[in-house]
């Protein structure tokens, strides 16, 4: 194990020092009237408020996209308090997953890349914290980074809660889709990029995840292969090329990125696949493990739901597969 791994000594500390426990919830889930059935349990990620505020604050507003009475899918834009949602297991295997939901960086997907995928994971034992990010485009202080600091920010706050939720903090699994996906992979190569001033004792934490799953993910920010919305978003449509690349996941890969579990299918008409081959092949090169699964149906955007009659329903089973086979770290 390397020597950036070596940061468990000062967990038992810092959750005392915080306050160990469960976080207050201090913001409720983005939700619309009617879901009782949503999760309640949430931390926020900023005492006093995420840094950064734009001259004009943004309105967290919810939308309800599915046109399905039995079936919601909502998304949430103009976060202003960055929060975890928490998915408690009945039985904790000891192991966590941070979810990055997609959403272009115009929103952030709650029901099929977020709720959905918490509700899989946790009734199998693990301990799932879906994060609702600061979208770039919104006007933030920190501009490309800013969805960065709030996944860094949650995974220095999962590790020093670790006891209260019976987590192992050697066992942090980073998760995203789509442009969450990016969040996902920037969080796997930049992890120890100051993005933000320290706040608090749980600062003091390395914000690298343990392992890391882009699945259809956004990554590259240059043509032809970048999603243009989310570059957009991200980085303007007029960025120099050195801005694509400091925001390009696989130009960031160097030999503590963690080991990373890759999804994709071939057919996916909005990020092509070229996105994930080409992460993969940065991992390769750096001698990083990498795991791989390519699937000729799909589409973009599969998730648990829309997978659920095609070959590609097989990804979350593999998923746990690969994170309890113990791969190295």
């Amino acid at each position: 194990m390397r020597a950036i791994d070596r940061r468990n000594a000062l967990v038992g500390t810092l959750a005392a020092v915080i306050g160990g426990g469960t976080a207050p919830a201090q913001t409720p889930p983005p939700t619309v009237a009617g879901r009782a059935r949503d999760p309640r349990e949430t931390i926020d990620l900023w005492p006093g408020g995420a840094p950064g505020m734009p001259a004009r604050a943004p309105v967290e507003t919810v939308v309800e996209r599915s046109t399905d009475p039995r079936q919601s899918d909502r998304a949430v834009h103009g976060i202003v308090r960055p929060r975890l949602v928490v998915f408690r297991p009945a039985t904790p295997n000891g192991a966590a997953v941070l979810v990055t939901p997609g959403g272009g960086y115009r929103w952030v997907v709650i029901d099929k890349e977020g709720y959905e995928v918490g509700q899989w994971l946790s009734a199998r034992g693990y301990t799932v914290f879906v994060l609702f990010y600061r979208l770039p485009g919104d006007g933030w202080a920190a501009g490309p980074d800013v969805a960065l600091s709030d996944a860094q920010r949650a995974i220095r706050l999962i590790r020093a809660r670790a006891d209260a939720y019976g987590i192992d903090p050697g066992k942090v699994t980073a998760m995203g889709f789509s442009a969450g996906g990016h969040v996902c992979g920037d969080l796997a190569t930049r992890f120890a990029t100051a993005t933000y001033a320290p706040v608090d004792a749980a600062d003091r934490l390395s914000a690298r995840p343990d392992r890391a799953a882009p699945i259809y993910a956004v990554q590259s920010m240059s043509a032809p292969l970048a999603h243009a919305g989310s570059r957009t978003l991200l980085i303007g449509s007029d960025a120099a090329p050195s801005q694509e690349r400091a925001h390009t996941p696989a130009h960031n890969v160097t030999r503590d990125t963690p080991p990373c579990f890759l999804v994709h299918a071939e057919d996916d008409d909005v990020v092509p696949v070229g996105n994930t081959l080409e992460m993969r092949a940065a991992l390769r090169a750096a001698g990083v493990s990498v795991e791989t699964h390519l699937f000729a149906q799909g589409g973009h955007g599969f998730g648990i739901r829309k997978a659920a009659d095609k070959p590609a329903r097989a990804w979350l089973e593999l998923f746990r597969t690969w994170a309890e086979a113990g791969s190295p770290v």
